[in-house]
């Protein structure tokens, strides 16, 4: 784990590089941790966000896990949105977060395989068991399970279907759901598990293909955002944004389900 101050000066450092780190700016632009398997769908709502308000947040992806990890020790993020709920609610019940957040969205897992793979995608992972028995898979992408919600939830997926234990030695692990989709459809992979939201990229489609999977062969993919202690009134107001009709609308586009709809 990195320390504080090292998380701290590569903040800093990104924020130069963008050329957007003055010290005023650097407080009206609060620093947001969300789940990789957000990359497209939030940085939507952010651009919505700046056109509804003018206001701007600096959004950071990666895995759920690691942004729990990191804001414990004390990273400088205003705003986490988790890919597990319970990270959520663990960082409220160590006095890090203002209050245990909002559940805003439930996720779903897709299976993916690159243009002229062997894998014959359907949603009862048939094709990959057959391609397993004729020896065509080699590397198969999901997210690390230790510290990425949507990798853990594709293990269980996989456990379910009894294809976790003919799959090792040929499992490769992104850092986080966004990294494993790149696996997955690049690098020699024949395929993946990885969140629904990412392969409804309108760029996806010309790499890859995809199946969505049952929601029923996992854990729920509850997920839950918190303000952090002190967060400021940008931050307070993009988290009241998300929960608005227009960031739910984009939400909903990527495939996410919404808390209290069907």
């Amino acid at each position: 784990m990195k320390p504080f101050s090292l998380i701290s000066r590569r903040f800093v450092l990104i924020g130069i590089a963008l050329g957007t780190a003055t010290p005023a700016m650097a407080q009206d632009v609060p620093n947001i941790a969300a789940a990789a398997d957000l990359r497209v769908a939030l940085t939507d709502v952010a651009a919505a966000f700046k056109r509804d308000t003018g206001q701007e947040v600096k959004l950071t992806f990666g895995s759920s896990g690691t942004f729990f990890q990191q804001i414990r020790q004390g990273a400088p993020f205003q705003l986490f949105l988790s890919a597990d709920e319970q990270y959520a609610i663990d960082l409220a019940k160590a006095g890090k977060a203002a209050n245990a957040g909002k559940l805003y969205a439930i996720g779903r897992l897709a299976v993916v395989a690159p243009k002229g793979s062997p894998l014959m995608l359907d949603s009862n992972l048939t094709g990959l068991r057959s391609a397993l028995a004729r020896g065509q898979i080699t590397r198969f992408a999901i997210a690390n399970p230790d510290h990425a919600p949507y990798g853990e939830r594709a293990r269980e997926a996989l456990q379910h279907v009894k294809l976790w234990q003919p799959l090792a030695g040929k499992i490769v692990m992104g850092e986080n759901v966004s990294q494993a989709l790149q696996f997955a459809t690049a690098g020699g992979a024949q395929g993946g598990i990885v969140s629904y939201a990412l392969v409804l990229d309108p760029a996806f489609a010309a790499r890859a293909s995809y199946k969505l999977l049952p929601a029923t062969w996992h854990k729920p993919l509850r997920q839950r955002m918190v303000l952090m202690k002190g967060a400021s009134a940008t931050a307070q107001r993009f988290y009241a944004y998300v929960q608005q009709p227009a960031a739910r609308r984009i939400l909903v586009r990527y495939g996410f389900a919404l808390p209290g709809e069907r």
